[in-house]
């Protein structure tokens, strides 16, 4: 079947688009607002786009009213947030925040986590979390009914069960999210391909 986006509606293309670009990474994002009450908000457009410099991105959607969500309107006035990592012990944690919570109630404290202080900026993290990102924001972009927001990571947090020689990571089995209304899956099962150069792959062919 070919599926033009022009002749279905915005509901049924954006149900396409994130059953098919599965599994996406969460981004679970702490924030604060000019009255110091810290934001915490999952979002699954998001994924890591350069390591020199470290670069991420998140795609904030705009509230029924037209607006930026609270997250979003957080990083365009003070430039800071975190990306926390949402294991399995946090999935239902994460679920809760992703509720339309008043903007002077912090999810942070409501669902009963904590927050850790960062190192590079003001904005902290989950303190449960095993691993998260301190970012600033390099740049931003209106897409429509979300901003872009690329953000320069300046600080990893890792759990120090999880940190390996070299700075390898073992152990860590994120929840990735899946297709829309509400699915989610395991990154426990996992197996190993090392790439191929050019000149193998002619010989294992016999070219």
């Amino acid at each position: 079947m070919h599926i033009d986006p022009k002749s279905i509606s915005a509901s049924d293309s954006y149900k396409l688009l994130t059953n098919i670009i599965v599994p996406r990474p969460i981004a679970w994002v702490t924030t604060q607002n000019s009255k110091g009450v810290i934001n915490l908000a999952p979002f699954s457009f998001f994924n890591a786009i350069g390591s020199n410099p470290l670069y991420l991105i998140i795609s904030v959607g705009n509230k029924d009213d037209g607006s930026i969500k609270d997250t979003g309107k957080n990083i365009l006035d003070n430039h800071e947030f975190v990306v926390n990592l949402v294991n399995e012990d946090l999935l239902n944690a994460m679920n809760i925040s992703a509720a339309n919570f008043p903007e002077a109630e912090s999810e942070l404290t409501a669902i009963g986590l904590h927050g850790a202080d960062s190192k590079q900026i003001k904005v902290p993290r989950v303190a449960e979390a095993q691993a998260s990102l301190e970012c600033v924001l390099h740049s931003h972009q209106p897409l429509g009914i979300y901003t872009l927001i690329i953000g320069q990571v300046v600080m990893f947090h890792v759990d120090d069960n999880l940190l390996g020689d070299r700075y390898h990571i073992n152990g860590f089995a994120p929840i990735g999210r899946m297709g829309s209304p509400a699915y989610y899956c395991r990154t426990s099962d996992r197996f190993e391909l090392p790439r191929i150069s050019y000149e193998q792959w002619q010989k294992e062919s016999g070219l």
